[in-house]
Formats: C-alpha cells, structure tokens, sequence
C-alpha cells in the first residue's frame, strides 16, 4: 500500500499542477482586441462617423482670440493676454480661469457684442457667430474658438488610472486606453462601461473591446467629460496574467526529492 502510494504521488502532483495552470492563467484570447470570427483574407471595412459633433452645453468654457493688426482694439476681446501681459507662458489654470464659461441659459458675455447664444452649437458655428459680430467692429480679423474643457476620466483595470486632458478635437477609445497606459491582463475587455453625462442624467452604456465591430459603434469616438470603466475579470481573485513557472518546478522538485528520501 505504501509502495503504491509513492507511485501515485507523481501523477497527483501532475494533475494538481496541469489543473492549476487551466484554471488559474488569464486566457490569451481574453486579452484581445478586435476579434472577428467572420474574419475571411483581406481587409474589413468599419463605417463610423469621424466628425467631431460636440454641442456646447451650459457649463462649458470658450478659449476665445482675436488676432488683429488693430493689437490694442484686440487686446479688449482677449481677457488672457490683458491679465498675463500678452506672455505666452501660459498654463492650463490660466486659459481655464480667463475663458468664456457658457451660462445656464447657454449664453456668454462678450466684450461689446454683450450676450452671445452658443447652447447647442458646435465649436465651428460659433467662431462662425462671433466672427459676424467681429466684423462690426475690427477689419482683417482672425478668430480662435476652443473648447477648453475637453476632460476624461478612466477607471478600473488600466495601468494608470486617472483624468486625462485632451487637447485635440476627437479622441476614441483606444487613445483613451493607451493614455491610461493599456489594459491590464484581468481586464474584462467584453463589459467596458462608458458613463455620458446627457440633459436628462447621466448614461450607462457598455460595449466589447474585444470584437471588431465596436469601430463602428457610436460610442467608439469619445465626448468631453466621458467616464470609462474597466471591470474586473472573476479569475483576478485567485489568477495570475502569467504562469509562475519558476515556483512550480522548484515545489515538483521538492516533492520528488521528499518522495525519493521516504523511499
């Protein structure tokens, strides 16, 4: 009985070790992106709207220039330049605090030209507005017209979660990702919420990163203030992204030793 006990060990041990690697190790399909099981030879096609058609909202901020040959006419159009001395050491807290913050009526105040409509214009219609009104009263003008206050927030399993500043028009979600340094390898990649703040509430959608047809989801191009949560997957409570090859060979070892010595 002994005997066949000694002879049994090896093969339990194989099992609990082959059973350990299955259950324990993160799947490398899960850590995928864009699978497509239709996927033939050639390229796939994904129609999504690029253009970025964010309206502005009650709550915004405007950065607004005026650039004129007319530089002391101008200057009273350009809060930034009158309280920085026209440097253009200028950091993010500088261009937020002397912006044009849209009201809750969807208005901003501009010098001269008083209030100004904006609520539910994009970001081309309204330098398109305000240059009309420029017109009355400077010749030669060019304006800028940005939104400053372009912020994304991403949780759960990424690499460097946080709240991120985006200074460009239009970001989608894997530039979110690789800001946030990528996913990490117990990211569930099927159920990535996106919270969206609408006139009613705020929104919960979630979406695959792991199939290929989220290039063509609404959701794939991101809006200011957007929230991105990275669920975990079951296995982080007891899985390791890469199997421990180095510990398990040394306890197999250790066991064949002890075996051998009971011998």
């Amino acid at each position: 009985m002994k005997f066949n006990l000694f002879r049994l060990l090896p093969s339990v041990l194989a099992i609990l070790t082959g059973s350990l690697m299955f259950f324990s190790c993160v799947p490398q399909h899960k850590m995928l992106y864009l699978q497509d099981k239709h996927k033939s030879e050639g390229n796939l096609n994904y129609a999504n709207e690029r253009s970025f058609t964010y309206l502005i909202q009650p709550g915004d901020n405007l950065y607004i220039k005026v650039v004129s040959l007319d530089e002391k006419t101008a200057t009273l159009f350009n809060p930034l330049e009158r309280t920085t001395g026209g440097g253009s050491n200028v950091n993010d807290q500088g261009i937020y605090l002397n912006s044009y913050t849209v009201s809750d009526e969807g208005n901003i105040e501009f010098p001269l030209a008083g209030k100004i409509t904006v609520q539910n214009l994009n970001v081309e219609e309204v330098k398109e507005k305000i240059q009309k009104i420029l017109d009355q009263y400077l010749k030669e003008t060019v304006l800028i017209v940005k939104l400053v206050n372009f912020n994304l927030t991403v949780l759960g399993e990424v690499r460097r979660p946080g709240q991120y500043k985006v200074y460009q028009s239009e970001i989608n979600l894997f530039e979110a990702m690789a800001m946030a340094g990528d996913l990490t390898e117990f990211a569930n990649r099927r159920q990535v919420q996106i919270v969206r703040q609408t006139k009613t509430g705020s929104e919960v959608v979630e979406v695959n990163l792991e199939k290929a047809d989220i290039l063509s989801s609404d959701y794939f191009y991101l809006k200011p203030n957007d929230m991105i949560y990275i669920k975990p997957m079951p296995i982080k409570q007891f899985g390791f992204a890469a199997f421990p090859y180095t510990l398990i060979f040394s306890s197999i070892s250790t066991a064949l030793l002890l075996i051998n010595f009971f011998k």
